[in-house]
């Protein structure tokens, strides 16, 4: 499949070496990146993830958003304030539905957001897979990208609509509290038991 990551930080830099690692065509593009070269890529991707800071999002080129129509696009962003310590949105929206929002031709799943760069690199800790929680609107975009998740070997997890971004960003602020401070590291992660 061919892939573009929007975002050359620890995010998406760890994205693509594992998505390219497991067989698919990554390109990458980061914030000095032109646009009509990102507008490209993203025309020739399948699949496109935004690994940017959520502020990075409203600030999207017309080029590169109107080449978003159609692609699935997965939202790995997480509204944190500038110290990390909070969240800037929550409880009636979320940045997966802001970013659906401020991309409406797109087909929106929020995915990779509740997971550390560090750990991207490694979906097992403690001897359990982590979880990586897969919300969207559209089922069909959802599938490819739990199919992508667990290709990876994450145990990825359909949790319902767009909306449970609500829920699903507020998570990774508590393992931020926890790895940063209360002192934990960033070698965490959630795994989700079953009976």
């Amino acid at each position: 499949m061919k892939i573009s990551i929007i975002g050359k930080g620890n995010v998406g830099s760890a994205l693509a070496r594992r998505l390219t690692a497991v067989g698919h065509t990554v390109t990458t593009a980061g914030s000095s990146t032109d646009t009509g070269q990102v507008a490209a890529q993203v025309t020739e991707a399948e699949v496109a993830v935004l690994a940017v800071p959520f502020p990075a999002v409203a600030r999207l080129d017309g080029k590169v958003k109107a080449a978003l129509d159609g692609k699935i696009v997965i939202d790995a962003t997480n509204p944190l304030a500038a110290d990390f310590m909070s969240l800037t949105v929550g409880h009636t929206t979320s940045a997966g539905e802001q970013v659906a929002a401020a991309l409406p031709g797109a087909r929106v799943v929020k995915a990779f957001n509740t997971v550390f760069a560090g750990t991207l690199e490694t979906p097992e800790l403690g001897g359990g897979t982590l979880f990586l929680p897969v919300a969207a609107d559209d089922e069909a975009a959802k599938k490819t990208v739990l199919d992508l998740g667990a290709q990876l070997g994450f145990d990825a997890v359909d949790a319902g609509p767009l909306a449970n971004a609500r829920y699903l960003e507020p998570a990774v602020e508590v393992l931020i509290q926890l790895a940063y401070g209360v002192g934990l590291g960033g070698d965490i992660g959630f795994t989700l038991a079953r009976a």
